[in-house]
């Protein structure tokens, strides 16, 4: 056996990448991370139609059916514009619970979906307009703009809907921009972060477009922002060289045609679906804005391209990745989890920087290497030994735990670290912090 598993001296990222196959890496990049029954059918299947059934899946998912989404009623503070001190921890309380409710439903949705692309799909939108519970507060505007992600169509309809979202013209400062006091915090952050990205405008568009955001009001009681004619700038902006009588609604039809967006959108998939350290080819880029505006077809081309079948050992996990992928595989869910361990597991995933609908800040959670830093070691053993804790493992072996965790094969180091270890929780919590399973 110890034959079998060679010395390596080349650095990890290397050596992972000879460790995964064409189909290994599909389905860890396009999902969450894959079973190893998921992994033997699309073996099974072949490339094409794994692939299909990733982007294109067929019927209602069955594991989105387990799990409904929440039903929050109104915000506590609706139609409260002024309330007693008594009132206000009273509602915190109410918020803080209905935030964690929300959190500990949707890393449940991750794991039991079926439908993994369209999951995983749905995280990289969450980070693309990266907004915070921590900020807006209201639990239901956080799921109110996680239900307008999930439904939009394609990314058109995705814009259209998102720059009038009551959680992000909170989060952002919307709802203080007026003819009497602009404010550039959204319009800067459509331009730069969502749309055409930096070095497509200029200052004084961002101003323009600010103007042409004015007006916004949100309602909490209705969970939607409402337009205010007298708040509103209408005379004319000129914005990317265009003059017209702007609104949120017509600035939005400008940059949705600009030429920079599409291949903006595919370099920003890019970096959390292909590598975060090797550039995008500039041909996967313009094929990949070709299939603009369907998100999934754009997935389709880039899991396609030479240079994802090549990209494999470039990616590091984030937190929640990690985490969902080690559930789906040990067969695991949040719900029924007792409720010690699931507050573990929210505040081991707090601490290590990645707890959905609480982003650090509007450009979202970083890529690459960041995630594997000495203190992030600590805190994945300590969330791998509360995982670790709630599986059923009663004998297990190195072999048998990378066939569980979908690797290929340990490095040596690896390796001889798992050779000794009897407990098999203990190998469990090894190999989930493992590099080979925390790079694909």
């Amino acid at each position: 056996m110890a034959g079998h598993h060679r010395v390596s001296r080349r650095p990890i990222f290397a050596y992972v990448a000879t460790m995964t196959d064409e189909l290994s890496l599909l389905l860890h990049r396009a999902g969450f991370g894959p079973t190893a029954a998921e992994l033997t059918a699309a073996r099974k299947a072949g490339y094409a139609a794994a692939l299909s059934s990733l982007v294109a899946p067929a019927g209602p998912d069955p594991g989105a059916a387990q799990t409904p989404v929440p039903d929050l009623g109104k915000d506590f503070f609706a139609n409260r514009p002024k309330s007693t001190p008594e009132e206000r921890a009273k509602g915190n309380d109410q918020r803080r619970a209905q935030t964690r409710q929300i959190t500990l439903w949707w890393l449940d949705r991750m794991i039991a979906a079926r439908h993994q692309a369209v999951e995983k799909l749905l995280f990289f939108w969450h980070g693309h307009w990266a907004t915070s519970v921590e900020s807006v507060r209201s639990p239901q505007l956080m799921l109110r703009q996680h239900m307008t992600l999930r439904e939009a169509p394609d990314f058109v309809a995705m814009v259209r809907q998102m720059v009038i979202d009551p959680a992000l013209i909170w989060w952002l400062d919307g709802h203080l921009n007026t003819r009497k006091s602009p404010n550039e915090n959204l319009a800067r952050e459509l331009m730069e972060l969502f749309t055409v990205g930096i070095g497509q405008y200029t200052e004084r568009d961002v101003k323009e477009a600010g103007r042409a955001l004015t007006g916004w009001e949100v309602n909490l009681d209705l969970e939607r922002c409402q337009f205010l004619p007298g708040r509103h700038d209408p005379e004319e902006k000129t914005i990317l060289g265009v003059t017209s009588r702007f609104t949120a609604g017509s600035l939005v039809d400008l940059l949705l045609q600009h030429k920079a967006t599409p291949r903006f959108i595919a370099s920003r998939m890019w970096i959390r679906y292909g590598s975060s350290t090797i550039a995008m080819p500039k041909r996967t880029q313009e094929n990949m804005a070709a299939a603009y505006p369907s998100p999934m077809t754009m997935l389709r081309v880039l899991f396609q391209d030479d240079a994802f079948r090549a990209s494999g050992g470039t990616l590091v996990k984030q937190p929640v990745e990690w985490f969902v992928g080690a559930m789906r595989q040990l067969g695991l869910r949040m719900s029924g989890m007792p409720d010690k361990a699931a507050s573990s597991i929210l505040n081991g995933l707090e601490d290590m920087g990645q707890l959905p609908f609480a982003p650090p800040n509007v450009g979202g959670w970083p890529a690459g290497t960041v995630w594997l830093t000495s203190a992030t070691a600590q805190l994945r053993l300590d969330l791998a030994a509360t995982i670790a804790q709630q599986a059923q493992v009663e004998k297990l072996t190195a072999e048998g735990l990378a066939h569980m965790l979908c690797i290929k094969s340990w490095s040596d180091r690896t390796y001889a670290a798992m050779r000794e270890v009897k407990d098999p929780r203990r190998l469990l919590v090894l190999g989930l912090a493992s590099p080979e399973y925390l790079v694909v």
